[in-house]
């Protein structure tokens, strides 16, 4: 069992409690976070150990039920954690040796500081002025009162590492073998003009794939 302190929740966010378990996308990491200060693994202790990116990372229901048992907190319905399928996913992925490498925040703060970061960094720095290793690549929790994908690492994070980029053989190095890995913006057309200077492209939104080292014989 876990034993935390008795939290008095504004009503505001006894409202949103009650309803964010009926859907787990409506989940507010913002409250549980931010206001009542509990820490990541509190919930998702699984990560710990966790070695394959299908492992189910969600918090158990006594977890929950610890605080949301109409004392602490207000009653809420688990349902969804048992019967929400773990999402497929394209790459591989070891939670449990992440952990152990030491503060990943740090280490992503310090590649955006001197500009070894691979694509776009807009938004990215001010969510990284903190030491939580988790939320180094689930950044910006606190804000939120949903989980989407914007809560996931994404591919530029995982590159301050993983930096030896040689497109395409590198790719099945974490992705899955049959993933579809071209945009879906790659089309006919793109592949005609995206050299011509017509498409006004976002270069930064291309590194991660390409790196800064990538010739046209990459693909050509």
């Amino acid at each position: 069992m876990v034993l935390l302190k008795r939290v008095w929740i504004p009503l505001v966010s006894v409202l949103l409690v009650t309803d964010v378990f009926g859907t787990e996308s409506r989940f507010s990491h913002q409250l549980h976070i931010k206001q009542v200060g509990i820490d990541c693994l509190v919930c998702h202790g699984a990560a710990v150990t966790s070695k394959v990116v299908e492992d189910r990372n969600l918090p158990k229901k006594n977890i929950c039920l610890s605080c949301h048992n109409g004392g602490i907190a207000p009653n809420v319905d688990t349902t969804w954690l048992t019967e929400r399928e773990v999402e497929k996913r394209t790459f591989h992925f070891n939670h449990e040796f992440h952990l152990k490498l030491g503060n990943v925040t740090a280490v992503i703060r310090a590649a955006l500081d001197d500009g070894r970061y691979l694509g776009e960094s807009l938004g990215v720095r001010r969510l990284l002025n903190h030491d939580n290793a988790c939320q180094g690549c689930h950044r910006g929790l606190e804000e939120t009162n949903s989980v989407t994908e914007s809560s996931l690492p994404s591919m530029s994070d995982c590159l301050v590492c993983h930096s030896e980029i040689d497109n395409p053989f590198s790719c099945e190095e974490c992705h899955l073998p049959g993933s579809t890995l071209k945009p879906v913006d790659h089309t006919r057309e793109f592949v005609d003009l995206h050299s011509t200077g017509k498409l006004n492209l976002n270069k930064a939104t291309c590194l991660p794939c390409h790196g800064t080292n990538f010739s046209c014989m990459g693909c050509h």
